[in-house]
């Protein structure tokens, strides 16, 4: 929900970004962790007697999203009308799109994105555009993309517009390296039959996170949004406790 005492980030995305109901636990999209982990950072090192910062969190990403579909189905009207100016709007999809020739990279994927774009600072809001979250796609270790030309997209899109960026592939990649291939399944919804009762069957998918993967990809997002929107939401620059790598 909106935050009448502050700021208000405000998420456009598909299921990586989606918040999850109980009966699917443990999977989780990143957007569901955003919110705690902007508010400890924004919060770190100041002192017990400041007045304590807070941003919301409104998620209006959903499963199977796409930039035609989020728009078609009402949730990006939903997402402006709650919006207040000043606001910040991120937006990732990627996953979705690339499985439509109608939404090709270059193509309905770049407009659509543009579209937003303009549509949030016609209403005074702050974007930022973000490349779509990795799979867990490693080869001998190392992060290998699957998104082909959407990622490059999104970044010459910022730079053409002149619109804050955060990398969220290269910040999962990052992630996911760490990990290795062997602890990196722990991210992601990898469950063996009987594992989990929700699960019965098990479940192997490297593309929906567990509520670790998300919070992991969750406090990254965080970090990177502070340095780039830090302004839109009561701070500047690199704040203290965001560059902790």
């Amino acid at each position: 929900m909106t935050d009448p005492t502050g700021r208000t980030v405000l998420l456009a995305g598909d299921s990586t970004v989606a918040n999850y109901p109980a009966v699917e636990r443990p999977m989780s999209g990143w957007g569901e962790h955003l919110g705690g982990h902007l508010n400890a950072l924004l919060n770190h090192g100041r002192g017990a007697d400041a007045e304590p910062l807070h941003v919301g969190v409104a998620n209006f990403a959903k499963n199977g999203a796409n930039t035609s579909s989020h728009r078609g189905e009402g949730l990006w009207d939903a997402l402006l009308w709650t919006a207040r100016p000043g606001d910040v709007v991120v937006i990732q999809f990627g996953h979705n799109d690339q499985k439509l020739p109608t939404l090709a990279a270059a193509g309905g994927y770049r407009r659509n994105l543009a579209a937003m774009v303009a549509d949030c600072r016609d209403r005074g809001l702050v974007p930022v555009l973000c490349t779509p979250v990795g799979r867990r796609t490693l080869g001998e270790g190392l992060y290998v993309s699957s998104h082909g030309e959407y990622p490059g997209v999104v970044q010459d899109l910022a730079g053409h517009l002149g619109v804050a960026l955060v990398d969220v592939e290269a910040l999962s990649a990052r992630i996911y390296e760490a990990h290795g291939p062997d602890d990196s399944r722990r991210l992601f919804m990898h469950l063996g039959p009987w594992q989990h009762h929700l699960w019965r069957d098990g479940v192997a998918d490297d593309t929906h996170f567990t509520l670790r993967g998300a919070s992991e990809v969750a406090l990254a997002v965080a970090r990177e949004l502070l340095v780039v929107a830090g302004g839109a939401l009561g701070t500047a620059g690199d704040p203290a406790g965001v560059r902790r790598d």
